[in-house]
């Protein structure tokens, strides 16, 4: 996974070549990522899904993000991101399911990895029962549902804890039912801006 060869891109997002993905993420270079968000609206209320990443994974493990993101490979474009969908949630999908959010740029630095990222941010926006997920476990232990109105309030710092609710996936691949009390420090930290964009997109789409 390591070596796969992505494109990078200088800030003003114009191609200047391919890389390792381990040298994109030593590097700081920009590059393409898919980014799918699930909503679903009751009444007038609009709920966000969650993906729990996997406690194994490498960076981030355990906090709440993004339901579905990947990298785009050098040979790809942005709709074959699609399959991080498949991949990790096991919900097969179209892109005529989705609607398009644009491109947002995202930034997430740590210690020894800067992910600059050209995200192409997408919605899908119908309900999907829980029944319906069938988890890549190495990279997702969970789904959490949150209301976005909350959700932007615990983000941008009006309250300092929300709930949230869904399932987690026992040793024995049994998904059981979960309400989790979390703060800001809980989620990736995605920069304000791209929560914003995003949040903002599907508010009035």
């Amino acid at each position: 996974m390591e070596n796969e060869k992505l494109k990078i891109f200088d800030e003003q997002g114009a191609e200047i070549g391919t890389a390792p993905r381990s040298e994109v993420h030593k590097a700081g270079h920009w590059h393409e990522t898919f980014h799918c968000w699930f909503t679903e609206r009751t009444g007038k209320e609009i709920l966000l899904y969650f993906q729990v990443r996997s406690a194994v994974k490498k960076d981030y493990p355990g906090l709440l993000d993004i339901t579905a993101a990947g990298h785009i490979l050098a040979n790809e474009s942005a709709p074959d991101g699609l399959r991080e969908v498949k991949e990790e949630l096991g919900i097969d999908l179209s892109l005529e399911d989705l609607h398009s959010l644009g491109m947002i740029k995202d930034s997430l630095t740590s210690p020894g990895f800067i992910d600059n990222e050209l995200c192409h941010v997408f919605l899908y926006d119908q309900h999907q029962p829980f029944d319906n997920f069938m988890l890549q476990r190495e990279e997702v232990s969970g789904i959490m549902l949150a209301k976005l109105a909350e959700f932007e309030k615990l983000w941008f710092g009006k309250v300092q804890e929300i709930t949230v609710e869904g399932f987690l996936v026992s040793g024995n691949n049994e998904k059981k039912s979960q309400s989790m009390l979390v703060t800001r420090s809980d989620f990736v930290p995605h920069e304000d801006a791209y929560i914003e964009s995003v949040i903002k997109a599907i508010k009035y789409l």
